[in-house]
């Protein structure tokens, strides 16, 4: 089951079919434990419509609190340990790919969040700049995780690299993250051999792409979930990026224009365009 945010209110894809309803607070709305069952009470009376336009989206969220976990995958332990080691931080990067802790940090607002669609940015004072294609979680209040979507947490790597200490300035700006298409809502988790691809266009052409399965992320979602809840109340719920396995070559870096495509199995594919 798929839900999709729209001008409207909200489009439920279920079973290959269209739902229109109409939803004014998505805070309540998503903030539901057990959610693939009360969406498939929701369907009840719902009106059937032919399909979702895609160039239509809002971001599937309300007011909730973007937060993102790192060096979760083997390669971004490797990049990160490369990109700060002139600064002295490389190591820092390999203690935590191995500690029981998750490096865990707030990402972005729903201010600073796009949806599908629409313009990702790169700071005007970084040089080396990289999306990173993340599972994202739904978490409700009472953590459990009820749902996933497609996260593009854009990054400075030149910033980050410089000294581990600016990282929040690496992570979290103006149209620093995109989240979607839809919100996935599966009876059980999502399938773990489930693939995360990126393409990365410019000029009509791919100048980069990569795949990853979700299973060769080292740490558990609900062991990132249950860290990240140990002190923090979410009273509408948060999304968590899960991190990242693909990461460009160290010569690479976004330009503006570049077009991001972002896979992930079951979801869909999340566009956006660099600004």
């Amino acid at each position: 089951m798929r839900v999709y945010k729209v001008k409207a209110g909200a489009v439920i894809e279920h079973e290959n079919q269209f739902f229109t309803m109409e939803v004014n607070d998505w805070d309540v709305f998503l903030n539901r434990t057990n959610l693939h069952r009360k969406l498939l009470n929701d369907l009840v009376g719902l009106t059937e419509v032919d399909d979702v336009n895609l160039n239509t989206l809002g971001i599937p969220m309300g007011t909730q609190e973007i937060w993102a976990s790192g060096v979760t995958y083997m390669r971004s332990k490797e990049a990160r340990m490369e990109e700060s080691k002139e600064a002295g931080g490389g190591t820092f990067y390999d203690r935590v790919y191995d500690a029981d802790r998750p490096e865990l940090f707030f990402k972005a607002t729903a201010q600073r969040a796009v949806p599908h669609g629409r313009i990702v940015r790169i700071r005007k004072d970084s040089e080396w700049d990289v999306p990173e294609p993340e599972l994202t979680l739904f978490i409700s209040s009472e953590g459990t995780i009820e749902g996933y979507t497609i996260g593009n947490d854009m990054s400075s790597r030149s910033i980050e690299g410089e000294n581990p200490l600016y990282l929040p300035q690496a992570k979290t700006y103006e149209g620093c993250a995109a989240l979607g298409p839809c919100i996935y809502v599966p009876e059980g988790p999502i399938d773990s051999n489930a693939m995360i691809s990126l393409e990365i266009r410019r000029d009509g052409g791919i100048i980069f792409s990569g795949e990853v399965s979700i299973n060769t992320m080292k740490r558990k979602h609900q062991d990132l979930v249950d860290y990240l809840f140990r002190e923090c109340n979410f009273p509408q719920g948060c999304f968590l990026m899960t991190g990242t396995g693909i990461i460009p070559p160290d010569d690479f870096t976004l330009q503006v224009g570049d077009e991001t495509r972002i896979t992930i199995e079951h979801i869909g594919t999340l566009v956006n365009f660099v600004g």
